[in-house]
């Protein structure tokens, strides 16, 4: 039997490649349950597997498609950048994991076998990692490349029953070098198989142009086909053979935001194919991105497929719930990252509007731990193979308008392939800018982009002044090349976790600078897969090296698609009008690329301390093009006399689309009317009775332990606190990468996190005063804080003020010069667990950090305790809330526990202490473990990216801060 894997070759016996599309032909879906049986080796069962009398009765059933380690064979996983076998091109290990698959079908009673010379074809959406494939015992060839197409005529050897249909799926192949895509490896048959019926004479592949001219808003059409046809479309008037040039002297262009497609039909030998017809047209010029003659800004994402319980095998629901969650949350543009989509995906980002960077199945990156010798796109041998995967990718995605730009591939460092690749597709579809960002020459490229640049990076490329790439000297050819590309930011802010940080930072440069064309986020989904009890495995819970861990779990998603806090603050970074308030006028900036802003309708509100206060209406915005500003008066608004008035006003959906409701808020901004302080309610008369019998220091209803200087008692709630806190559940991009940006190994180097307490002199100034002196700091270090706590009895409340001057040696002795910040400065309380909700006046009603904002409102929330942490995959610090005026704690039986901020707090509530949440122990303590913090930093995007900026730390300096508590 001949084996094909290690054959660096792409495959044999295989249809040239084409176009996906839809036609009324008919068409036998073969996706069900197969016979199946895994083996050890790349032999698999053995000779027989094609066999058509081969009893596989006693073979398990699979479901296909699907990928077998997720359903009960063998086991998923995971890796970064490291290859999971040995470097040693083309070869593989013995120890190779292979399924046999095994079908058997009959043809319907009505298959048009007797079509004068027509064809049937057995067509494989996806096979990872190399397929080979026998029908009724005949060898049909193999194919490589998983993430893309491949086809067989089995005209000669299909018959109208009793076909056995058998596949060898090897688990690793040759293919899987150029497919080291920072994901699962999840091997099988992952998407659909078909047969289809192609009629004698009929059109087998054809191309659609279809341009636009953005001078006069005319269209030009051209449909060119391997055999001759019809194309009608009827709502232009359009009838015309293939071959011939249809112009049209109106059309409406297609983009993103008005994703019009006009609807036809190409006819021939009795087939009738449908045409989704988008004018548009791409290109580069002076140095800018332009579609239909206007520049765009990508606010982007990149997308795996996942699904945690069926890995690629992604059906079409659930693209339509990402592309509508992507609309929703003004995402406009996918970079499919780092292979061709299953075609469905293509299709509904036609329908739905979203621009598509269409990236090719290459991708080499464990060859870093080779030094990069051997690179695939650098040795000839494997030249073929990159081609075929590029004419795969392009041919069959070659029609659909939301194609706009094609990518190479992604992270495989340099090579000649390259070079052939860009020429192959230069002479093919000369119609779309090409992307590479891993050549430090950019000659393959017609964009200069980067992964991960700091704030000030972007700066500098925004006005062309960045640094040469490693290996290019100053002023060459290639230097002054690139500095006049468009730039393409096509990973940023990681979203590993908790955040990711400086989004509105970001897209505050990226809309500042005509250089860039738009930006990527990394990434749209936690690689989550299910495990028990409603949990999410990362590749950590895989007995496996390598293993990339938690890597997987970097998404704006998480596994199940309940969106992140991150991308809701995406969602505001990102929105397409700018609403601001100038001098008494209401600034409206339309940031869309081509629409104007007719399709919204702007509403108005007025809240004081976040309870309506009955003003509200619409503004009556002017027409706006894209990129214009409109102006027009400041609604008239009482200012109350007492407490925060504040004025929110929004964009929202006028009519409904297919992705949201009328009335959905695409943008919003909140101004603060007037300078009234905020007034705080009466507080009940301090009680003239004594409290009950409790050994300590009184103030009025506030009892004190004589040791500590901690308050133990205020009113009816027993209570310990507070602590000096300045430790947090480090996040994953507290963790950094590796040694890099690596924040949390350095404070525990220092011992942040085992703070111990002494309470030094406790003072009574007078009777409505106490003071409490004392340090906090860790073992075997000088460094800490000296703490002072000055208790005072007000208006039936009592008043807290904080002070912690830093002492000792902040400088972290494995890293000399490096100086350690804390990630928090604030104090931590005990509550009765009974206290079950919170309500606050202030930022929400989601959390909210330094560097993680701007999606958080002003206003009056309530939300169980419960329900104020956000489950991440791998518990880390969450639930903050900055800018808090005031909140209270209510529970049955309990008094209501209020703390009012001077002016502001940061607050966190949850059941369990910061260092339960590190270790993972998410377990009821049966305490309310109460957070009144100064300040804490921001979270970043350290996990795969720069280090924090200096302005979202917590300074070691001398802080204060004040507060006002009551039962």
């Amino acid at each position: 039997m001949v084996d094909f894997h290690e054959d660096p070759g792409p495959g044999t016996g295989r249809r040239a490649a084409r176009a996906d599309f839809l036609s009324d032909a008919p068409r036998l879906s073969l996706n069900g349950r197969w016979r199946f049986r895994l083996s050890a080796t790349a032999q698999g069962t053995g000779p027989g597997l094609p066999d058509p009398e081969l009893d596989d009765s006693g073979w398990d059933t699979i479901r296909v498609p699907s990928h077998w380690v997720l359903e009960g064979h063998d086991r998923p996983l995971y890796t970064n950048t490291a290859y999971p076998f040995p470097i040693d091109p083309p070869r593989l290990p013995d120890d190779n994991p292979t399924g046999d698959y095994r079908l058997r079908f009959d043809l319907p009673d009505d298959w048009p076998q007797g079509w004068a010379g027509g064809r049937t074809v057995l067509r494989f959406q996806g096979v990872d990692s190399c397929g080979t494939v026998w029908l009724n015992g005949t060898l049909l060839g193999h194919s490589k490349g998983s993430r893309l197409p491949f086809e067989f005529d089995v005209t000669e050897a299909v018959r109208p029953r009793g076909n056995l249909l058998a596949v060898r799926v090897q688990r690793w192949s040759s293919g899987s070098y150029l497919e080291d895509q920072d994901m699962w490896w999840l091997p099988g048959v992952f998407r659909d198989v078909e047969l289809l019926s192609r009629p004698a004479g009929g059109i087998d592949d054809f191309t659609v142009s279809a341009s636009y001219d953005a001078s006069d808003g005319s269209g030009a059409l051209l449909v060119t086909a391997d055999a001759p046809g019809l194309v009608e479309v009827p709502a232009l008037g359009v009838a015309v053979p293939t071959g011939d040039r249809a112009a049209v002297p109106h059309v409406q262009p297609w983009s993103a935001e008005r994703p019009r497609l006009y609807r036809g039909t190409l006819t021939a030998a009795g087939e009738t194919i449908e045409l989704a017809i988008g004018f548009r047209s791409v290109e580069i010029a002076g140095g800018r991105l332009l579609v239909n003659g206007a520049p765009v800004l990508f606010r982007g994402v990149n997308r795996h497929e996942h699904h945690p319980e069926r890995g690629r095998a992604l059906d079409r629901d659930t693209m339509i719930r990402d592309i509508e969650l992507m609309k929703r949350h003004n995402v406009n543009a996918v970079r499919t990252a780092h292979y061709p989509p299953h075609p469905e995906f293509l299709r509904l980002c036609d329908e739905y509007g979203l621009w598509v960077v269409d990236e090719c199945d290459i991708e080499t990156h464990g060859f870093i731990y080779a030094g990069w010798e051997g690179n695939p796109p650098a040795e000839p041998m494997w030249r073929e193979a990159l081609l075929d995967r590029t004419r795969r990718m392009v041919e069959r995605d070659k029609n659909h308008p939301s194609v706009v730009i094609w990518s190479l591939g992604n992270e495989s460092g340099s090579g000649a392939a390259f070079g052939d690749i860009e020429r192959w597709i230069r002479e093919r579809d000369p119609s779309r800018p090409l992307h590479y960002e891993r050549d430090p020459s950019y000659r393959h490229s017609d964009f200069y982009s980067l992964m991960y640049p700091s704030l000030d990076d972007l700066e500098r490329i925004g006005q062309r002044k960045e640094e040469p790439p490693e290996g290019v000297a100053a002023e060459s050819p290639d230097d002054v090349r690139r500095r006049g590309l468009p730039f393409l930011l096509c990973e940023y802010a990681h979203a590993m976790g908790n955040g990711p940080g400086s989004l509105a930072d970001y897209q505050a440069i990226l809309e500042s600078y005509e250089r860039f064309c738009g930006a990527f986020v990394w990434e749209w989904i936690d690689h989550g897969l299910a495990g028990p009890g409603g949990t999410f495995l990362h590749g950590g819970d895989i007995d496996y090296e390598p293993n990339g861990g938690r890597y997987c779990l970097d998404g704006l998603l998480f596994p199940d698609r309940t969106p992140s806090p991150g991308l809701a603050e995406l969602r505001k970074a990102i929105e397409p009008v700018g609403i601001t308030v100038e001098a008494g006028e209401v600034a409206v900036t339309n940031k869309y690329d081509t629409v104007d802003l007719g399709h919204l309708e702007f509403r108005w509100r007025v809240e004081v301390d976040g309870i309506p206060a009955g003003h509200g209406g619409t503004l009556a915005v002017p027409p706006c093009g894209p990129r214009e500003t409109a102006r027009v008066p400041m609604p008239e608004a009482e200012v109350a006399s007492e407490g925060e008035t504040w004025i929110t006003i929004e964009a929202v959906l006028a009519t409904a689309t297919r992705w949201a409701p009328a009335g959905h808020v695409i943008a919003f901004t909140q101004t603060r009317l007037g300078t009234t302080p905020h007034h705080r309610p009466p507080l009940p008369a301090t009680s003239t009775g004594r409290p009950r019998a409790l050994d300590g220091l009184r103030l009025g209803e506030a009892v004190f332990d004589a040791r500590t200087g901690r308050l133990v008692r205020l009113g009816g709630v027993e209570l310990t606190g507070p602590v000096l806190d300045v430790w947090r559940a480090p996040t994953e991009n507290d963790r950094g990468q590796g040694p890099r940006n690596a924040l949390a190994a350095d404070w525990e180097a220092v011992g942040l996190d085992r703070f111990l307490h002494r309470t030094g002199d406790v003072e009574r100034p007078d009777d409505r005063t106490l003071v409490v002196h004392g340090r906090s700091g860790p073992a075997t270090r000088t460094l800490g804080f000296r703490t002072t706590y000055t208790w005072q009895r007000r208006d039936g409340a009592l008043h807290l003020r904080i002070d912690a001057e830093p002492v000792g040696d902040w400088h972290d002795t494995a890293y000399g010069h490096l100086t350690v910040s804390p990630p928090r400065m604030g104090a931590r309380f005990s509550l009765p667990g009974g206290y079950t909700d919170v309500e606050w006046f202030g930022l929400g009603p989601g959390e909210s950090y330094a560097d993680s904002r701007a999606a958080a409102r002003v206003g009056r929330f309530a939300l169980p305790i419960d329900a104020l942490q956000t489950p991440y995959v791998v518990p880390q610090e969450n639930g903050n809330h900055v800018e808090t005026r005031w909140l209270e704690l209510r529970g049955p039986g309990l008094p209501a526990l209020r703390v009012d901020g001077e002016p502001h707090l940061d607050f966190t509530a949850r059941r369990w202490t910061s260092e339960a949440l590190q270790a993972g122990q998410l377990l009821d303590s049966g305490r309310v473990w109460l957070n009144l913090d100064h300040g804490q930093q921001g979270v970043g995007s350290a996990s795969c990216g720069p280090a924090l900026p200096e302005r979202y730390r917590v300074p070691v300096r001398r802080h204060s801060w004040s507060m006002t508590l009551s039962a």
